[in-house]
């Protein structure tokens, strides 16, 4: 269904961007060269995907072109999606099949994928102006799943939103592989290299160590 609404989607509906979010003038005129291009394309704001019911938050950056840009779904039909989605279903966040595409049946479990960004920016560097004006969308999902406990930020962007969203200040909040930090509230804000093609083919993230994050997530849920 490319041409669904975003909140048709997503496990946060009253938290997503319309379809045609207007909020951020150079998104805006990206996502219209690319319905050009690409018409049979999601070319929309991404939704958020997973259970409603999490008590795992992963925080991405933004859709990749020729992922979540093109597929709908966070994470999907890219580089990056292979190793998410690969240890969402070793360690039991996930159900099924993942196939590179929306309709694979795929379903997680206690876990849910946001992003920062929800729109494609150019050259996948989202200008800090539209970070701050996605924050509301970010932060309403985060307000809509109250169950979650433990949020994983993949790459330094999704870190910062995310201590944001916490109350916890970015300044003092540091980034790093394998970084933790208690929120006011008692959530717990883990962070990992992202997932990207050049991060891993550069190794400076591996597989070991991005399961280590997760394996990290579910002690904390454990006690």
């Amino acid at each position: 269904m490319p041409f669904a609404s975003p909140a048709d989607l997503s496990p946060v509906p009253q938290a997503e961007a319309p379809r045609d979010c207007p909020l951020c003038p150079r998104l805006v005129i990206f996502r219209h060269e690319c319905r050009a291009e690409f018409p049979d394309w999601w070319n929309a704001p991404v939704p958020a995907f997973g259970d409603p019911d999490a008590w795992l938050g992963i925080v991405g950056l933004a859709p990749g072109k020729h992922g979540a840009n093109r597929t709908g779904r966070p994470f999907t039909g890219d580089y990056a999606g292979e190793l998410l989605y690969a240890t969402l279903l070793k360690f039991g966040l996930a159900e099924g099949e993942y196939r590179a595409d929306p309709a694979d049946g795929l379903k997680l479990r206690g876990a849910v994928i946001l992003n920062a960004v929800k729109c494609l920016p150019p050259a996948n560097k989202p200008e800090p102006r539209e970070i701050a004006t996605c924050r509301n969308y970010f932060e309403a999902a985060l307000v809509a799943l109250p169950k979650v406990r433990v949020l994983v930020a993949l790459g330094q962007i999704a870190h910062v939103a995310a201590a944001r969203a916490l109350g916890l200040p970015p300044a003092s909040t540091k980034f790093g592989h394998g970084a933790e930090a208690v929120a006011p509230d008692g959530r717990i804000l883990l962070s990992s290299y992202h997932c990207s093609r050049y991060n891993q083919n550069t190794n400076r993230l591996n597989v070991e160590m991005f399961e280590s994050v997760f394996e990290r997530a579910l002690a904390l849920r454990d006690g």
